[in-house]
This record gives structure tokens, C-alpha cells and sequence, in this order.
């Protein structure tokens, strides 16, 4: 059956389709590359457009979240997404004996996944961040969607699925929170924005690949598979050390970052020492892993009298293959207010952000380069013809050559 159709079943008719659901075969591996890594992506792509390109406000004014800030967000609302099905199917399947079910854990995550699809599919609305309720409201079907499936996935009789759906929603919710709380480790400082270090963030094929207009996102199933079962080891010997370093690992397969980030080092090299009259004052590198999450970053500032002006290279690392799944990259935007100016665009594979405020002359040109390395330059009374001129300097052509290697 294809996607779309299990999404117009799913949703349109869930006690004729559950059962079907419940009689396929299937392993965690299989609903997640051929269900989930799509309906996920919906929300988290649709709030990035929403919320750094279209912007939210009112009454003349526009707030947008920054480009960088918007990617990093992105990605890590998509994997978090992604690892909350998994959690809340393991709460489903231990409360199954609770409510006279029977325990699977295949069904349970059959459940949660095709269950949750009302409130990936209302992510859409995020699209336009005014109506982004509407996508609360749409999710709100998804405990309809659950109700109706407890007693065929998990065996439960029906006058118990009321219950067993209340007690899964709760856990659900305190989930969601404890998720969102570690979702702040990722989130991107004013300081990151500007280019810190990303990590102060047999024979048979077993990869699925997504082609895009903008590139390709790759996940390597059998690793997807070894580690969802390592996590359910780590939770039955309640090892939280242990599962948190499976959890991790399967978020590194779910996001493609089976290559270490280019090495701050070399994205050092980069940065030169003096850009014209502006002499280089400070220079730092970085990078990291976390929870299977990788990148690294050099940045420096150069000031010459009143100008000051800040140059970074980022490896996004496996975000940049998201960043391709989104295509966001697509998007063109071009706004003037009476005090600044805002544009995105395309330059051959390449995307350009430009802003610059006409009050005070601080501006930002930002590129993301084809490989997901991004060049960011910011500037104090420097305008967008210099800051452009900077970052065109570092040969762009060179960083998209620069090679990551394999983990």
C-alpha cells in the first residue's frame, strides 16, 4: 500500500483499517524508513519555513528565527520526534497486561505510529505560523486515532481502550516534556548563531536513500534496527546509561551522520588573518557529537575602529542532509520594511540569506553550501556588498570539496 493511501485510510477510516494494519508484517526498521522518517518530516520542515522564512507577527512588525538557529531546530524537533514514537511505544507495550492486553512491541509501535499521524499530518500548518493552533487542534484527533486501535493492536477488550488511551496520552505528555527539556541542549545560542562550536552541539543494501531536488538523505536501516533492539534491552535491564547510548546511536542512523564532521581544524585554516583594514582580534574552533548529532565550527571577529565583523564556517555534518530532505532550500523570500531589508535565494546549488538594517548598518550574509557547511559573515557598519566580497574570499569551491571522514 502506498504512503498516501495508509495516511487517507488511516485517518478517514481507522476501524476498518487497523485490523489490516494489525494482520502486516513488518520489523521497527520498516516503519520507520517506510512511514515515519516521512510523516515526521512534515512538521518540523513546515515550522522551519514557517518560522525562518515566512516569519510570525502582526501589526506591521515580523519576527523570524535566524537561518542557522532554524536548521538546528529543524533537525533536532525531527529526530526528537522520531525517538518520542519509540518511547511511547515502549509505554504502550509494558501497560498492555495493566488493561488485559497483550504485550507486542511491534504492535505497539504500529500503534503509536500510524495512530500519530493526524498530528504530523496537521503539522503542516506551521506553514503559517498564525495558524499553527489549527495544527494542535488536528493532533488532537490522533487520541481518536489511538482509541480505536488499542483493542485490535493490542489485544485489550474494548470497554478498557478509554482507559488505556487516557493513561497512554498522559505518559504521552510527560514524555513530550522530559523530550523538549533535552531538546534545549541543541538549541542554538545568540553566540552558536554566529558560529560556535556546533557540538558545544552481508551483501544486501541496507540503506533507504530520499532524493530531493536539493540533494539526497540516507538512513542505514540495519543499524536503525541494532539499535532500537540495544534500546530495548537497556530499558528491560533498566540501564539508563546504557539506553542512552543506544538512543543515540539510532538518532546518528535516523539523521545520516555516519561521517565525522570536518575537522575544526581545517575550517580554522580558513579564516584569515586580516580581511582589508579589519585585523583578526579573536579566533576559536570547536566541535562535538552529541547524541549521535556531530559538527564542528571555527569563527573569528576583526574590527578596524567602529567596524567589527564576524566571520564563521560551520559543518552541519548529517544536518545537512536534512536540510537537503526539507527543501527549503527551494524557497525564495524577499522583504523591505522601513528599516531593514531580508532576502533568500538561490545561487546555483548554493542558498544566500541576506539582511541588513538600514538604521544602523549591521548586516548578516549567510551561504549554505551544497555539502551543509555553512559561511556566515556579520557585520557592525559593514554593508552586505562587503560582507559578501568577505565570504566569497574563503573559496567556497574549496570548503564544498573538503572531505568528512567515515565514523
Amino acid at each position: 500500500m502506498s504512503l498516501i493511501q495508509r495516511v487517507q485510510d488511516i485517518l478517514l477510516k481507522p476501524k476498518e483499517t487497523w485490523p489490516i494494519v494489525a494482520g502486516e508484517g513488518g520489523d521497527t526498521a520498516s516503519i520507520y524508513t517506510n512511514y515515519l522518517i516521512y510523516l515526521a518530516a512534515i512538521p518540523a520542515i513546515a515550522s522551519f519555513i514557517g518560522l525562518s522564512l515566512i516569519g510570525a507577527g502582526g501589526f506591521g512588525f515580523s519576527v523570524r528565527v535566524p537561518i542557522m538557529s532554524g536548521l538546528v531546530q529543524m533537525v533536532v524537533s525531527y529526530v526528537l520526534s522520531l525517538v518520542m514514537v519509540f518511547v511511547l511505544a515502549l509505554i504502550v507495550d509494558a501497560l498492555a497486561p495493566t488493561f488485559n492486553g497483550s504485550k507486542n512491541q511491534i504492535s505497539a509501535l504500529k500503534l503509536v505510529a500510524y495512530g500519530s499521524t493526524a498530528g504530523f499530518v496537521g503539522g503542516i500548518f506551521g506553514l503559517i505560523p498564525s495558524l499553527s493552533i489549527l495544527g494542535l487542534i488536528a493532533g488532537l484527533y490522533s487520541i481518536y486515532l489511538i482509541y480505536t486501535g488499542v483493542p485490535v493492536m493490542m489485544k485489550c477488550p474494548p470497554e478498557k481502550a478509554g482507559a488505556y488511551t487516557a493513561v497512554v496520552v498522559v505518559c504521552g505528555i510527560v514524555a513530550a516534556v522530559i523530550l523538549g527539556a533535552v531538546s534545549a541542549v541543541f538549541m542554538p545560542s545568540a553566540g552558536m548563531r554566529l558560529g560556535a562550536g556546533a557540538g558545544a552541539i552481508g551483501g544486501k543494501d541496507t540503506n533507504v536513500t530520499i532524493s530531493t531536488p536539493t540533494g539526497e538523505m540516507k538512513f542505514d536501516t540495519a543499524k536503525m534496527e541494532e539499535m532500537a533492539k540495544k534500546m530495548e534491552e537497556a530499558s528491560k535491564s533498566g540501564d539508563p546509561t546504557a539506553a542512552g547510548k543506544a538512543a543515540g546511536a539510532m538518532l546518528g542512523a535516523m539523521t545520516g551522520t555516519n561521517a565525522a564532521p570536518i575537522a575544526a581544524a581545517d575550517l580554522k585554516a580558513l579564516l584569515p588573518e586580516s580581511i582589508g583594514e579589519l585585523k583578526r582580534e579573536s579566533i576559536e574552533s570547536g566541535g562535538g557529537d552529541v547524541a549521535g548529532i556531530g559538527g564542528s565550527s571555527a569563527k573569528a571577529m576583526y574590527v578596524a575602529g567602529d567596524k567589527r565583523l564576524r566571520l564563521s564556517v560551520t559543518d552541519l555534518g548529517g544536518l545537512g542532509g536534512m536540510a537537503a530532505l526539507a527543501g527549503w532550500a527551494n524557497v525564495t523570500s524577499d522583504r523591505e520594511t522601513p528599516t531593514e531589508i531580508e532576502k533568500t535565494y538561490k545561487a546555483g546549488n548554493r542558498t544566500v540569506h541576506e539582511k541588513q538594517r538600514k538604521d544602523s548598518g549591521n548586516s548578516e550574509y549567510t551561504v549554505l553550501l551544497a555539502n551543509g557547511v555553512v559561511v556566515e559573515a556579520e557585520g557592525d557598519k559593514v554593508n552586505i556588498a562587503a560582507l559578501k566580497s568577505v565570504v566569497e574570499g574563503i573559496d567556497l569551491g574549496k570548503v564544498e570539496s573538503l572531505k568528512r571522514a567515515a565514523k
